[in-house]
């Protein structure tokens, strides 16, 4: 395939502007940007979605018109979108052959035996043990991801574009997913791949193509570059620049936890969050991180342990009892349980202040049922400022913008309660390196006000890069505590497994 002069605009906005690639048979071509950058405008153009307004795209040399998603697939082109596609509440056998159902007879009766025999055979090639009768709203994330990826490659596609596969793959899954790449490649198949993780890029790709503010910045092979090159193509910023940490003297506890159990994936654990301090909480997939997160947030209870907040034993039942308390919560997946997608960026912003006066935060934005509409808006357009979030306007749907800004308004909504504890579940997950380094300089301003912050985070080198302390989960405990001056890569593996 090759693309020439690419460009698409809307309303205000330029997304791509004489962006040209190609992509060879047997290719993985990796497609890296910020978010914001033109990716996903460019794909969409690909499968589909969008009809671009200005350029010319060919496919075994011959120049096509891509009309719509059914004509990308007769073209052979295939797309697993970082956001998933699945209907939860059809089997994995229904989904995988959407669209392509295999009939019984001319009166449109599906062939149900056929449908299982077509999606085993996807499901057996990515080497997953997922029954294709199950419904897709039973499984997990990761087996979601691995369905998807399933579709996509029982439309015997030559052309296979991947956005962010493995962003919710466990270890083992990535080298299932990567053995699939590999074997495609092997057939022929081009792949472009798109991943905020370099490490990936480095290990699969033979090209990379970066993309800035809708415009090319170049095309290069992968032996060619290093991180440092590519990250300062990406938003000219050093990789030295990222993981800074500046240094706040820790003080008095904020956070204390003692004993904690949930009865079912958490054992007594003990741990302490200091004012001014971020503590790491590192651990593998299924470890226990984030259910510790959610107890701590009152979202699920615990029948054993002791919480204490600022040296006061507290009882948490509720989260609106945890942010009366100070405690914001930035969940692991922001579109799920972190934003509402049909409202606007000054909904989703302020829902958390609405009704709270704690000892911070002394003005409410509502009386009674009613919201006090200016001062919730001079509240948005100062979080707006204050962390640079690129929208239109406070009313924008905040389905309408990029992972780093959606994020950044997550952050916001919790940090416009003003709190003492903030717990960040993947905080980086899924977004650019730019918006990343953003959002380690908010962590750090946040520290300097006095705040204590428990991270989870399953990259290793934002652990060692933002943590003061690093804690270690395995099984449902802490297995470990490690100081920021020893605390490697090795010594947390060795702890997680």
């Amino acid at each position: 395939m090759r693309l020439e002069n690419i460009s698409k605009s809307f309303p205000g906005v330029r997304a791509l502007s004489g962006v040209s690639m190609e992509l060879k048979a047997g290719d993985v071509h990796a497609l890296i940007g910020e978010n914001g950058a033109g990716k996903s405008t460019l794909i969409k153009i690909l499968s589909g979605a969008y009809i671009k307004d200005s350029g010319e795209i060919f496919i075994d040399g011959k120049k096509v018109e891509i009309g719509g998603p059914q004509h990308a697939l007769q073209l052979g082109i295939s797309v697993i979108y970082q956001e998933l596609n699945l209907v939860p509440y059809l089997t994995v056998a229904e989904n995988i052959c959407l669209g392509t159902e295999p009939l019984r007879n001319k009166l449109g009766f599906i062939d149900r035996t056929e449908m299982l025999k077509r999606a085993k055979a996807p499901l057996e090639f990515i080497g997953v043990d997922i029954d294709p009768r199950a419904l897709v709203a039973d499984l997990s994330i990761a087996q979601r991801q691995m369905v998807e990826i399933a579709k996509a490659i029982s439309h015997d596609c030559s052309i296979l574009v991947m956005d962010e596969p493995t962003s919710s793959l466990t270890e083992s899954e990535t080298v299932k997913l990567f053995r699939v790449i590999e074997t495609l490649r092997n057939r022929g198949v081009g792949i472009i791949y798109i991943s905020h993780r370099l490490e990936e890029i480095f290990s699969m790709a033979d090209r990379v193509t970066v993309l800035r503010d809708g415009e090319l910045v170049g095309t290069l092979p992968i032996s060619a570059v290093d991180k440092d090159k590519l990250v300062t193509m990406m938003v000219a910023r050093k990789l030295s620049d990222y993981y800074t940490r500046d240094q706040v003297e820790a003080s008095e506890a904020v956070l204390k936890i003692e004993n904690l159990s949930d009865g079912k994936r958490l054992h007594g654990i003990s741990l302490t969050v200091r004012r001014g301090e971020v503590v790491g909480l590192a651990g593998l997939v299924g470890s226990g991180r984030t259910e510790l997160a959610r107890c701590i947030f009152g979202i699920d209870a615990f029948v054993e342990g002791e919480v204490m907040v600022s040296g006061k034993p507290v009882r948490i039942g509720s989260p609106q009892e945890a942010i009366t308390l100070g405690i914001g919560y930035v969940p692991e997946d922001r579109k799920k349980s972190g934003l509402i997608l049909k409202m606007a960026v000054r909904e989703n912003l302020s829902m958390a202040r609405l009704n709270t006066r704690n000892g911070q935060t002394a003005e409410l934005l509502s009386l009674g049922s009613f919201i006090r509409k200016r001062a919730e808006e001079a509240l948005v357009e100062k979080y707006i400022e204050q962390l640079s979030i690129k929208t239109p306007s406070h009313r924008q749907n905040v389905a309408k913008l990029s992972g780093g800004n959606q994020q950044k308004i997550v952050l916001a909504k919790w940090l416009a309660i003003e709190p003492k504890i903030l717990i960040l579940d993947e905080p980086t997950r899924g977004i650019d390196v730019g918006a990343k380094a953003e959002i380690y300089a908010l962590i750090n301003e946040c520290t300097k006000r006095g705040m204590g912050i428990l991270m989870i985070s399953s990259e290793l080198p934002e652990i060692l890069g933002m943590s003061d302390r690093v804690l270690v989960m395995s099984g449902g405990r802490i297995r470990g505590e490690l100081a920021r001056e020893e605390a490697n890569q090795e010594k947390i593996m060795q702890l997680a497994i």
